[in-house]
């Protein structure tokens, strides 16, 4: 298959999910939700919003990742995503690189999700119920399945986080890649390419998905 292709169809993948996931959940009813039914009602949601407007929103992108970008925020927990991304470095970074490294990962984020939901052709979304995420008792996971129009199921795992009384997203494995294992090996050896210098890995951050790896799929 076609790197260019299959990179497109699995971003397709991760942005369906991901904007069901933003869809809007009011704040009050999200705190007493269990994690699968905070994502299963995401995902009904997303079915209504994009039913007859998927054309509409492939000529109007940057309509689209404003629409993500304004709902993912009750969702999405980007400062403890882009904190993890940075790993060991984390401590080291200013405060002031901290929050502009959680911007910009948010918006390279953003903009692959806008592009690829518009690409990919889904035919239906399974949410399963939510499973023990492992030793913290703090987190859960929730398995959902991307079903294409031609039959074939792509596995997507949803790791979530209490805070404060809401779950919100914290990591997305898809095909047994773990996404944020990925960019944050991604961020280091960036660092070490870039002799530890922040502001220049900050500003030439470019998040890449390995296409052979995602098709092969993982046991993360």
């Amino acid at each position: 298959m076609n790197a260019i292709r299959f990179y497109r169809r699995y971003a397709g993948v991760v942005a369906a999910l991901m904007l069901a996931l933003c869809a809007v959940i009011p704040t009050a009813q999200a705190q007493t939700q269990t994690p699968t039914e905070v994502i299963r009602q995401s995902v009904d949601s997303l079915m209504s919003e994009l039913e007859g407007k998927k054309d509409y929103y492939a000529q109007h992108e940057d309509e689209l990742a404003k629409l993500v970008d304004s709902n993912m925020a009750d969702v999405a927990d980007f400062r403890y995503i882009g904190a993890s991304v940075m790993g060991r470095y984390f401590r080291a970074a200013t405060p002031e690189q901290r929050s502009r490294f959680v911007k910009v990962f948010r918006k390279t984020l953003i903009d692959t999700y806008a592009k690829g939901l518009v690409t990919f052709d889904y035919k239906t979304l399974r949410v399963k119920d939510a499973e023990d995420a492992g030793r913290y008792d703090d987190q859960a996971s929730v398995p959902v399945e991307v079903v294409s129009t031609s039959g074939k199921t792509y596995p997507v795992n949803f790791t979530l986080r209490q805070s404060d009384g809401q779950w919100k997203v914290i990591n997305v494995i898809v095909n047994g890649i773990n996404l944020g294992l990925t960019f944050r090996n991604q961020f280091d050896q960036s660092m070490r390419d870039n002799d530890r210098d922040f502001d220049k890995v900050i500003d030439n951050w470019a998040p890449k998905v390995d296409t052979d790896q995602l098709e092969k799929g993982g046991d993360s």
